[in-house]
């Protein structure tokens, strides 16, 4: 039987508006067109309304139904269907159409295939950056944990601007909030890729609020400075449902700076720490700072 929690009241700093305006409406109306997902929807992130406004999307492949079941995420789980060949045209004929200037392309977690789903990250991204070479291209993958050393292989030959993968929480926490993944093996795939990308942002991201202590936020940050990461972000964790893992505590806006202000002392290129942050926001904006070239 599925346990439900009470959703805590959001503190007044958590209260946005809901995402509207001719650039929001228009599109939504070219993703249903096409057939595609964004996980700015899936997701239910607040700053939907922004990013979609500054021409910014993150277009979420390989299916709405991820392998597993995080009791953090929002997303659909179950099984999925097969990969959709036709997706990277499809994918183009948005960014054609909508004028983006910056993609972020997610997935759900795919254990059901053989490469976790790289060569479909790589058929996509190739046919954009063959159609459009000069939109900048972010990726956000998931840990690839049954498949590591196949899809490493694929990714890396993958033409990007940023790599991202997101940690999520502290280890303490990783069989409640990621019972699936494995806090080692994620930080392995962020060190490989560094590694044999160098030059080539690297990105990851963590929610805060589920119950961790400072010095566990402290100790994360650091073996993801270790790892190679360039790119950081910290945000509140929301619960999108009472069905969802309850939100221990909601950070004062003082402690997301705080926090910020120690991940740039260990040297990070580029930090966004705040209640409303997620994995992609101002994502086109960390990929062209100049903290960020040639690092």
């Amino acid at each position: 039987m599925q346990e439900n929690f009470p959703l805590s009241p959001k503190p007044q700093w958590l209260r946005v508006p809901a995402p509207w305006g001719p650039e929001v409406t228009r599109m939504k109306e070219r993703l249903r067109g096409h057939g595609l997902r964004t996980v700015c929807e899936e997701a239910s992130c607040p700053n939907l309304g922004t990013c979609f406004r500054e021409g910014v999307a993150t277009v979420m492949i390989l299916g709405k139904t991820c392998t597993r079941a995080c009791p953090f995420c929002d997303v659909d789980h179950g099984k999925p269907v097969q990969p959709d060949p036709d997706e990277p045209r499809r994918v183009g004929e948005l960014v054609r159409e909508t004028g983006l200037r910056f993609l972020v392309l997610t997935s759900v977690d795919r254990d059901d295939l053989p490469d976790g789903g790289a060569s479909h990250f790589l058929s996509v991204v190739d046919h954009l950056k063959n159609a459009f070479p000069d939109l900048g291209i972010e990726i956000l993958v998931p840990d690839f944990r049954h498949s590591l050393e196949r899809s490493l292989e694929i990714l890396l030959e993958a033409p990007i601007d940023v790599f991202n993968h997101n940690m999520e929480t502290v280890p303490r926490l990783y069989q409640k909030v990621r019972p699936g993944a494995d806090y080692r093996h994620s930080l392995n795939l962020l060190s490989r890729f560094a590694a044999a990308r160098p030059g080539l942002p690297v990105k990851s991201g963590l929610m805060v609020g589920l119950g961790e202590e400072r010095e566990e936020i402290r100790g994360l940050l650091e073996d993801m400075r270790e790892t190679g990461v360039t790119i950081v972000t910290v945000g509140q964790y929301l619960a999108p449902s009472t069905a969802h893992l309850p939100v221990a505590r909601y950070l004062h806006p003082e402690e997301f700076r705080e926090i910020a202000a120690e991940a740039w002392a260990m040297g990070f290129a580029h930090v966004e720490s705040g209640p409303l942050v997620r994995s992609s926001f101002h994502a086109s904006r960390l990929a062209s700072s100049p903290a960020n070239q040639g690092i």
